[in-house]
């Protein structure tokens, strides 16, 4: 921590400045989160009086309880269906770097025999062109707007 000051002083930075400023960003935000916190707790004893008046203390109870299990429980769903669709599409990467990977080796290991060949230099390299043309292009014929 020694050797920090001095190359922050030297690369024009004051750390003191830089310090205090998120001291102070820290201390506000905490405020704010524990008032906010307050106001939730206010609004939900709010709404068991008013579930109380109407339906009575056991089931206005049951009643919170039971909407805040259902709202974890979609919170749990939501990440869940969240982190699949996360793997679905790194494993879809993968797959696509593995299998374009797999067809330029496959190229460079054949691109000399098709050189020898005059048929095939003739033939071969449009069609590679053109292969390399589809496999750039996602090999698909829907056009993505």
């Amino acid at each position: 921590m020694h050797l920090l000051a001095p190359l922050a002083a030297l690369l024009g930075i004051e750390v003191e400045a830089i310090t205090e400023r998120v001291r102070n960003a820290i201390i506000i935000n905490a405020v704010m989160i524990g008032l906010a916190l307050v106001g939730v707790s206010f609004l939900l004893v709010a709404g068991f009086f008013a579930l109380t008046e109407l339906y009575g203390v056991i089931y206005a109870a049951l009643i919170l309880a039971a909407v805040f299990l259902v709202l974890a429980l979609a919170v749990y769903l939501g990440t869940r269906i969240g982190e699949s669709r996360r793997r679905r599409e790194v494993a879809s990467k993968r797959r696509s770097s593995e299998t374009s990977a797999f067809v330029t080796t496959a190229a460079l290991t054949a691109l000399p025999v098709i050189l020898r060949s005059p048929l095939a230099r003739t033939i071969g390299l449009p069609a590679a062109a053109i292969a390399a043309y589809l496999l750039v292009r996602g090999g698909d014929d829907r056009s993505e707007d």
